[in-house]
């Protein structure tokens, strides 16, 4: 995400501090070695397993994983008649996954014979995350996608003064808050559940799942809905807003203050 989104060196339209300029096409691919052992499984069979795994990262676009056709059990793949061009890549081929009587139709696509700025596509085979019923990096199941070793996330404890107000009314307030970076988005204000107007919130059905922090459950406001989030079982790189709210909703109003200077 950090190479191909603003300001990464990838990107459409990078960051214009730099003193280098990159010699190539607007839209940019960069394919490089995934550095540990991935699998996937769909209807109690494993559909892929490799040590070889490449990352395409990709302009405008999440870095997707291509896998050698020898680590895929391509006998539980089925050529359709789909195909799509790419102007960069070529002409797309498409499989569907059958274990049985369950299938996922088109979940399967590779170039078979690229255009020449991209040859080292052949060969390789990528899948479409969500039709699996699993994916592995290692042993631990992850979730949404493989995380990108160019994304980071970053938590750190502040002293920074914070407001949380809907309508002028204090939803929050707290002045021992993280603050959580994350590699291509604004800064997030996490506060103490202890310092948040907890009667105030009501919990709701939403929730989503981020690779690098782990899955989001949603809090709403009256007037405000899906206006707050929490972690309360995130993942390593985000331990540290465990048991902590962060905000935003165009309702409200999110005041900061810098930490009063020390002599």
């Amino acid at each position: 995400m950090s190479l191909t989104l603003r300001p990464g060196p990838l990107a459409g339209s990078p960051g214009a501090d730099v003193n280098y300029a990159i010699d190539g096409p607007k839209h940019k691919l960069f394919m490089h070695g995934f550095p540990r052992r991935v699998r996937a499984r769909f209807a109690g069979e494993t559909v892929l397993d490799t040590e070889r795994g490449m990352l395409l990262h990709e302009t405008g676009l999440l870095p997707v994983l291509y896998v050698p056709e020898e680590d895929v059990r391509t006998d539980l793949l089925e050529k359709t008649d789909r195909s799509t061009h790419c102007p960069f890549k070529g002409d797309a081929a498409y499989w569907t996954i059958r274990v049985g009587d369950r299938a996922a139709e088109n979940a399967v696509w590779a170039y078979p014979e690229p255009k020449a700025e991209s040859s080292w596509l052949r060969g390789y085979l990528a899948f479409y995350w969500d039709p699996m019923d699993a994916w592995y990096d290692e042993d631990e199941e992850i979730h949404g996608h493989l995380r990108d070793p160019f994304h980071r996330v970053d938590a750190r404890a502040s002293s920074r003064h914070v407001r949380i107000l809907l309508d002028g009314k204090v939803i929050a307030e707290t002045e021992r808050p993280k603050v959580l970076s994350e590699t291509g988005l604004p800064n997030r204000f996490y506060i103490p559940a202890e310092d948040v107007r907890r009667e105030l919130l009501t919990r709701s059905d939403k929730q989503t799942v981020c690779p690098y922090k782990g899955q989001a459950t949603y809090w709403s406001l009256e007037g405000a809905e899906n206006a707050a989030w929490s972690y309360e079982d995130p993942l390593e790189n985000a331990s540290k807003v465990r048991g902590h709210f962060s905000f935003d909703h165009d309702a409200l109003t999110i005041e900061t203050e810098p930490p009063p200077t020390t002599a």
